[in-house]
């Protein structure tokens, strides 16, 4: 069968949340998906509260997944140990609530696979190394086809961990800028790839936030706490359309609504 995954870029804040519920269920079906993964991470400007969270999937996501902001809000880590359909990324160390992996149940039975990883460039270190991470999730071969959500800030890390994981993972996306890339493509082995999806949140904004707040932060000014921007919204996802027999994606598509 053809198996059509909607990926959702970075929700930030309230905005987002509601622009979100507003539009995801009329888009789902207008692209005929079967599956829908959103990054939840900035639902609350930094992190999200159990109450988003329901909120995302109560406009229709399957699965959410997280990022370097997941202990922003600490109200979210009994949800994420309750909750096996929000992911934090599975690099964090064991000690920490929740999980980065999970397998669940997609049209006819198939198992889908979700994993959640971070990258370290650019980013804090204190991670286990994501490749390694992917390697040992893989090995399990418990999903019938495997997304990934990699949440990174260099585009050469998303880039490198594409080429390392095609043809072992059906699509690999990143997540994190919140500025969606034009790169779109199926990897030679039959991944599908997208460095950023970018975000889902105020369209006039640096990166969802206040521009004023931008701009006071590079000329120097005191520290402000950082707060979504007034203004329409948009949504920024890709559908990967995979094979589910030959398991390889056919397509990457972006689908991007203001």
């Amino acid at each position: 069968m053809i198996f059509n995954v909607l990926a959702v870029g970075d929700v930030v804040g309230e905005q987002g949340v509601d622009f979100l519920s507003r539009h995801l269920r009329s888009l789902k079906k207008t692209y005929d998906i079967h599956f829908t993964v959103v990054n939840g991470e900035n639902a609350s400007g930094v992190g999200i509260h159990p109450r988003q969270a329901d909120a995302i999937f109560d406009g229709g996501a399957d699965v959410i997944t997280l990022g370097n902001h997941t202990w922003n809000r600490l109200q979210i880590a009994d949800y994420l140990d309750e909750n096996s359909y929000i992911l934090r990324p599975a690099n964090y160390t064991s000690r920490v609530p929740g999980r980065g992996w999970g397998i669940f149940e997609g049209p006819r039975g198939l198992r889908v696979g979700v994993m959640n990883l971070i990258g370290r460039c650019e980013m804090d270190c204190n991670f286990d190394n994501p490749f390694t991470v992917a390697d040992h999730l893989l090995r399990k071969g418990e999903a019938d086809i495997a997304l990934v959500d990699f949440h990174a800030e260099a585009t050469s890390e998303k880039g490198a961990m594409g080429w390392y994981l095609d043809g072992r993972v059906q699509a690999l996306w990143g997540t994190h800028t919140h500025v969606p890339t034009a790169d779109a493509q199926i990897l030679p082995k039959g991944t599908g790839f997208v460095t950023d999806l970018g975000m889902t949140g105020p369209a006039q904004s640096v990166l969802g936030m206040d521009p004023r707040q931008a701009m006071n932060r590079f000329l120097g000014g005191l520290p402000q706490r950082f707060t979504p921007a007034e203004g329409p919204c948009k949504l920024n996802a890709v559908r990967f359309s995979i094979d589910t027999a030959k398991k390889i994606c056919l397509s990457a598509e972006r689908v991007d609504i203001m």
